[in-house]
């Protein structure tokens, strides 16, 4: 799942966020906004035993995806869906 939160200007904080049953191992969240980079932007876990991570995006559309250990890809099931990926619109 993931949330918006308004920030200055037209820029939003977006927090992604995985359930306690999410995937072992290491997972990213990569897509346009950081050239589909690994590592870039990891979940990292919270005391509630979510992992989460924030990214600044700035108005128009993301696409993204989550990748996991091993190679697995994964959609975000709450996101609309922008030639075949996940994506986030941010409105300015």
């Amino acid at each position: 799942m993931f949330r918006c939160t308004h920030l200055f200007g037209s820029k939003r904080r977006v927090t992604f966020a995985l359930p306690l049953d999410g995937p072992r191992g290491p997972v990213s969240v990569v897509g346009s906004f950081n050239d589909w980079t690994p590592g870039v932007h990891e979940l990292l876990p919270r005391r509630d035993g979510t992992r989460t991570v924030t990214v600044i995006l700035p108005p128009g559309t993301h696409h993204f995806r989550y990748l996991a250990a091993d190679g697995h890809w994964f959609d975000e099931a709450d996101a609309q869906r922008v030639d075949g990926d996940s994506a986030i619109t941010i409105e300015s």
